[in-house]
């Protein structure tokens, strides 16, 4: 592991590292915020996977995170989306490829050699912090916006017993009734849609919901509103009696913006579920 740049940020570090991935066989970076309780001892951590076409850097400068995380003494961990490289496939629409892995592990031509997300996500990226960091792994929650608000969501429903919390940012909500899904399943997955369930939140969430508290929010005036489709999970929320709250925010887009906003409304709920 290699470290990229450390800074001191509200009495703690907000550093960048770089490694060799196995799950992707390529160079993975990441961003990873560490209060200055982590110092002392193993701290909680809260996972926040980023949307379409953004790397670890977007919600590491735009989301505000890190003053809130300082405040309740967590570390805050920011994915990059995708592979990367002049090896790995890519497509000349924003929605494909590099910059949009999807939180899947691949299963087609010419995505399969290194579009391992949910694997790097889920257990690569995970086993290399605990071993490198004073971070407690018996304590995680995750977030995501859009594109990573669907990962945060299938990673904590397929994963019982991972995730104290998961909230999510205008996440897709419904991909399997999308053009923000489909897509990307049938490249990625291929066309037997029986193996995209696991990866659809509002199917997941009639199906087995989430073991934990749930936090969405959603701005009403998203531009990609239709593409999302809030109204899904809300549904599904409500056919299985989860224990969440689903917020329209009026007046509020898809930007980072939107995310800053709320961010400390998030991290402050997950702090919550992470220290009990």
């Amino acid at each position: 592991m290699k470290t990229v740049s450390e800074n001191a940020c509200f009495g703690g570090t907000q550093g960048v590292y770089s490694h060799a991935s196995k799950a992707t066989g390529t160079e993975m970076t990441f961003a990873l915020f560490l209060p200055e309780e982590a110092q002392d001892g193993p701290v909680p951590i809260l996972w926040f996977l980023s949307g379409l076409t953004c790397t670890h850097e977007n919600a590491m400068t735009k989301a505000g995170a890190q003053a809130w995380a300082a405040e309740q003494g967590i570390a805050i961990c920011f994915p990059d989306t995708s592979p990367r490289g002049e090896d790995v496939a890519n497509d000349e629409a924003y929605d494909l490829g590099q910059g949009a892995g999807f939180y899947v592990n691949a299963t087609q031509e010419p995505w399969s050699p290194h579009f391992k997300m949910w694997d790097y996500i889920a257990e690569e990226l995970p086993a290399l912090i605990a071993a490198n960091f004073a971070v407690d792994t018996d304590r995680q929650s995750i977030t995501g916006h859009s594109m990573g608000g669907h990962g945060a969501l299938t990673l904590a429903m397929n994963l019982p017993g991972r995730f104290r919390s998961v909230s999510a940012f205008a996440p897709i909500a419904n991909p399997t009734a999308s053009d923000w899904g489909r897509k990307q399943f049938s490249a990625y997955l291929g066309d037997d849609e029986a193996t995209w369930a696991k990866h659809d939140a509002s199917l997941l969430m009639a199906d087995v919901g989430f073991d934990g508290p749930v936090l969405i929010d959603q701005g009403a005036d998203d531009q990609f509103f239709d593409l999302l489709k809030p109204a899904a999970l809300a549904s599904a929320m409500m056919q299985k009696r989860q224990n969440g709250i689903l917020r329209m925010q009026k007046g509020y887009d898809h930007s980072y913006f939107f995310i800053a906003s709320f961010m400390e409304d998030h991290v402050n709920f997950h702090a919550e579920a992470l220290w009990a």
